[in-house]
């Protein structure tokens, strides 16, 4: 029987880091541009890798999570 490998997730610091969550934005607005134009490549069939449609939408989540991460923050900040 094959051994089995189970990946660890680490936390990606340049996804949450020490940016501002404006520039988490900024960064989520360019990852989501990159991953229609991916999406049309697809189906142009002129995309050859098309793990980078999987991989787009991760980094997505995870600067999604990053920026509500910083909002709940800032929230508890101000109280």
């Amino acid at each position: 029987m094959a051994k089995t490998i189970k990946k660890t997730t680490k936390v990606d610091k340049k996804a949450g880091g020490s940016k501002t969550i404006d520039q988490l934005k900024q960064d989520l607005f360019t990852k989501q541009n990159d991953l229609i134009e991916a999406k049309r490549g697809h189906k142009l069939g002129e995309l050859t890798n098309p793990h980078v449609l999987t991989v787009s939408r991760r980094e997505i989540a995870r600067l999604q999570t990053a920026i509500r991460a910083a909002e709940i923050t800032r929230l508890k900040e101000n109280k």
